[in-house]
């Protein structure tokens, strides 16, 4: 469909004129327009709010409220640039399908899987009449963001997030891993090396403060969604799985070019990260709808690969151990409207509640390998597989720090000496590393013609910071740059692949204030005598940090983290908690993992308050609860391979989403005042 472009002034004077136009009689009254738009919410044509690429689909949705309760609305319709869409329309009226607070008679007017072509700024109106024919209508804008012509295209996207890692966190992993000598860095991290870096912002459309969901999103969408979203608008109805929908860039490329989707991650593979590339839900918890969207969906995005933890929500509900249940799946009505669309317009799946349902039998009969361990991971042949599916936990994988404990002999564990086997208490012993999974992903997706989409997340950077529990978000920051150092390699070698490395916000005002000023064993006394004095005799500053010194094994992780002169952390985004400087010998529980009040893992500190409380020295915290908070600070983000100089400055994190698929769908084009490397 063509559409004709109206001044948005022009525009609200004809919906001025369409509500006083009746004078005294009451008109009903719209309270929510989606997309979502300035122009809507405070009359303001900037900045403009959602932003789409060319053929880009996404809903349009309104939320109408009758005058008074006897009335209904009765019909509705929405204009793009004036222009009317027919198509895909429904009205739902709320009854007890709404949030509180939303009356009853009030409807939902939806247009599913809009797209328009023309770039530029458009906008959007909404009419409705109500039972006593009174009417009203409402605009917004948005924009088709226009792509450029460029040179070469890339046909492989690489977005490598480290959740809740800040320059801080980047740091302690560069002093642990690389080392300085004279102030100057001996060995860099992989991510360091990358010939460009620049900052993102990111705030989600409700808060400063954005959680995982929107934070990942962001980058995926080019639009902003609400914290605890993925891939909706938010709307007033009560069902997480019917709000207005944004198509992903995983979606989009899978469309209009073939490419295939692969998701890698060290948490449960429903969390946050890896659903905010896929999934459509205004609930990041619902995790049995979530995963059954991974494979139910598949023709829209193309998955190929999803690989990490999160069993428990693949076994059928009578299984021990399984998540599953009816109230977190989902299941779209053929005979209401408002849902069916979703399946007839965007050619999802119409879902079922089926807590009995055996996901990882149902993906093995759709052609995916299926590996539960390492082990089952190393076998499978690269060179006849082309759908892999990975689960190696119940829940969220254990970290870096308790998977090389795991690994190596007695007795020269990474900080707790080995007198803790973590991955056996868990019971799941054959766990790989980020780095080995994606190496696996990038072997079964390179063998796709048309190219790929690899999400790669190093997720318990953040899970940690939470817990302010230094060493194991440390070294699952090196972890994550091990990854990092093989996507790098991959890309050096075709030539046709961007890959970014970034985080979607930072966790707990990471600070890194200095060096132990005593040996680890005159710490232990230290921790014994307890009090303020463990501070006060420890903590240097300034020169007195000096350069602390970490020895790294042959497996690239510190032979121990309780070294001499260590380094030294503390949280501005903190909850209480005692702290005592050294290696905490568990961690702490972890409330997703469905054995966690049976032993042993009963046994593990509850949170920061009941753990190295020994040393008696109690630190308030800056917030409530008992774990740190994300915080609205910038973060970094690094890009290595073609149009990778599209990413300095200051940046907001749905920009991303442009400059990926700029090169993905047009070429690269270098920004202004910028000239080619020479090779």
């Amino acid at each position: 469909m063509t559409f004709r472009k109206t001044s948005p002034l022009a525009l609200l004077a004809a919906l001025a004129l369409s509500v006083s136009a009746f004078g005294s009689f009451a008109a009903p009254t719209v309270t929510r327009l989606t997309p979502p738009s300035e122009l809507f919410s405070s009359q303001r044509q900037d900045p403009i709010v959602a932003r789409f690429l060319p053929g880009q689909r996404f809903d349009l949705q309104a939320t109408v409220r009758p005058d008074d309760a006897a009335k209904h609305i009765t019909a509705a319709s929405f204009a793009v640039d004036g222009v009317a869409l027919t198509a895909n329309l429904a009205i739902k009226n709320c009854e007890a399908l709404c949030l509180k607070g939303v009356p009853a008679n009030a409807a939902i007017v939806s247009s599913r899987a809009v797209s328009v072509a023309q770039p530029g700024v458009h906008t959007f109106s909404v009419t409705a009449t109500q039972s006593d024919g009174q009417s009203v209508t409402a605009g917004g804008n948005f924009e088709i963001v226009e792509l450029t012509q460029g040179a070469q295209k890339v046909k492989n996207i690489i977005i490598l997030l480290g959740d809740g890692m800040g320059a801080a966190q980047r740091t302690a992993a560069r002093i642990v891993a690389g080392g300085y000598a004279q102030g100057k860095v001996i060995k860099p991290l992989a991510m360091d090396t990358f010939p460009v870096t620049g900052m993102v912002k990111t705030a989600s459309l409700n808060s400063v403060v954005t959680d995982s969901a929107p934070g990942m999103t962001a980058y995926v969408l080019g639009n902003k969604n609400n914290n605890n979203e993925e891939g909706v608008f938010p709307d007033d109805t009560l069902d997480p799985f019917d709000n207005p929908r944004i198509e992903y860039l995983s979606e989009y490329l899978h469309r209009t070019q073939g490419k295939a989707l692969g998701i890698v991650t060290t948490a449960d593979v429903f969390d946050a990260t890896p659903a905010g590339n896929a999934i459509h839900t205004s609930n990041r918890g619902a995790g049995t709808g979530i995963v059954d969207q991974f494979l139910d969906d598949r023709a829209l995005h193309g998955l190929s690969v999803l690989m990490g933890g999160g069993r428990k929500w693949f076994l059928p509900a009578t299984t021990p151990g399984s998540a599953r249940g009816d109230r977190s799946d989902y299941a779209f009505s053929a005979t209401d409207a408002h849902t069916a669309n979703i399946v007839t317009a965007w050619g999802a799946a119409p879902g079922k509640l089926d807590k009995e349902r055996d996901l990882i039998s149902e993906f093995q009969s759709a052609g995916f390998a299926y590996a539960g361990t390492k082990t089952d991971m190393d076998a499978v042949n690269v060179h006849s597989t082309d759908h892999l599916l990975g689960l190696f936990a119940h829940s969220n994988m254990n970290v870096a720090l308790d998977k090389m404990d795991g690994r190596r002999k007695h007795g020269q564990g990474v900080g707790n000496e080995g007198k803790n086997r973590v991955v056996d208490d868990y019971g799941f012993p054959d766990q790989p590393m980020l780095d080995e999974m994606t190496a696996k992903a990038l072997a079964v997706l390179e063998r796709k013609k048309e190219g790929f989409v690899l999400m790669v997340e190093g997720a318990s950077i953040d899970k940690q910071a939470h817990n302010m529990d230094t060493e194991r978000w440390m070294l699952d920051t090196i972890e994550f740059d091990r990854a990092i150092a093989l996507a790098k390699d991959f890309a050096a070698r075709r030539g046709d692949t961007i890959v970014i490395v970034t985080a979607d916000h930072e966790c707990a005002g990471v600070a890194l204030i200095g060096g132990s000023v005593v040996s680890d064993a005159r710490l232990q006394e230290l921790v014994r005598e307890g009090g303020t004095a463990l501070r006060d005799k420890t903590v240097g500053v300034y020169e007195a940090a000096g350069f602390p010194k970490y020895r790294m094994a042959a497996d690239g992780y510190p032979e121990t983290t309780d070294i001499d002169n260590r380094l030294l952390v503390a949280y501005g985004a903190n909850s209480d908690r005692y702290e005592d400087y050294r290696t905490n010998p568990l961690p702490l529980q972890d409330s997703q993992q469905p054995f966690v009040k049976t032993q042993p893992l009963a046994a593990y500190p509850v949170d920061p308050s009941k753990r190295d409380a020994d040393g008696k020295f109690l630190i308030t915290g800056q917030v409530p609860g008992n774990s740190a908070v994300h915080t609205a600070s910038d973060i970094p983000l690094s890009a290595f391979g073609p149009g990778a100089y599209s990413f300095t400055g200051v940046m907001d994190n749905t920009d991303v989403f442009f400059k990926l698929a700029q090169m993905a769908v047009k070429g690269v084009v270098l920004p202004p005042g910028l000239m080619p490397l020479n090779k």
